[in-house]
C-alpha cells in the first residue's frame, strides 16, 4: 500500500502516507483553497434561496491557474473563426461561466477541503506513517482535488502536452522547477491508482 491506492471492503481505497506526504499534500490542498477564494458570504436573513440565483463571473479569471481550472466554454483550437463568429463564442462563453463558475467554484472547494479534513484526522503509527482510508464519496473528492491540484501544477510548469510530461523526467536536480516537478509526478501516481482502485 505505501505510495498508492489499494482497494478496502465498502468499495473505498487505502494508502499509506508519511509525515512528509501528509504536510505536502495538506499544504498543496491549502494553497488550492486560498487560490479558488471563498464562496459567497452567507447572510442568514437572506432569502434562503438567492444563493441558487447567484451569478458569476462573465470573464474569465486573469491568474492562468485559475484559467485552466475554470477554462472557457466553446472553444475550438482547430477553428479559426473570423470576428462575427470570435463574437459570438465569446457571448456564449461568457453566459457559460456566469451561470456555472460559482457551483464549479464549490465543488472544486469542497474537494479540496475534503482533502485537508480527512489528512488533518490521520493519526500516525510510531514510524510517522498513517494510513488514510476513504469512503467512496472521500475517494471520488480525492480524485476531484487530485486531478485540481495537477492542474494547477502543471499550469505552473507549463505543461500543455503528454510530451511535456516525458519531458520533466529528464531535468536535471539543479533546475529549480525540479520539486514542484516531483509533486506533480508523485500526485499524478497518486491519481491513477485512485481511479485504478474506484473502477476496479
Amino acid at each position: 500500500m505505501p505510495g498508492h491506492f489499494e482497494p478496502i471492503p465498502g468499495g473505498g481505497a487505502a494508502v499509506a502516507l508519511d509525515d512528509v506526504e501528509i504536510s505536502i499534500i495538506r499544504s498543496l490542498a491549502v494553497q488550492l483553497l486560498e487560490l479558488i477564494g471563498p464562496g459567497p458570504a452567507e447572510d442568514a436573513s437572506a432569502d434562503p434561496l438567492a444563493g441558487l440565483f447567484a451569478e458569476g463571473p462573465s470573464e474569465p479569471p486573469a491568474d492562468p491557474v485559475l484559467k485552466r481550472l475554470f477554462p472557457d466554454a466553446y472553444v475550438d483550437p482547430e477553428a479559426a473563426p473570423g470576428p462575427r463568429e470570435e463574437e459570438e463564442r465569446r457571448s456564449r462563453s461568457a453566459e457559460f461561466r456566469r451561470f456555472t463558475e460559482n457551483d464549479l467554484r464549490a465543488g472544486k472547494r469542497e474537494n479540496a477541503l475534503a482533502v485537508v479534513r480527512s489528512l488533518d484526522a490521520l493519526v500516525a503509527e510510531d514510524d510517522g506513517v498513517a494510513v488514510l482510508e476513504l469512503s467512496p464519496e472521500d475517494a471520488r473528492q480525492w480524485l476531484g482535488a487530485l486531478n485540481d491540484l495537477r492542474l494547477a501544477i502543471g499550469s505552473r510548469l507549463d505543461i500543455t502536452a503528454e510530451d511535456d510530461t516525458d519531458l520533466l523526467y529528464r531535468l536535471p536536480d539543479e533546475d529549480p522547477r525540479k520539486p514542484m516537478v516531483m509533486a506533480y509526478l508523485w500526485l499524478g501516481g497518486l491519481q491513477e491508482t485512485l481511479v485504478t482502485t474506484l473502477m476496479g
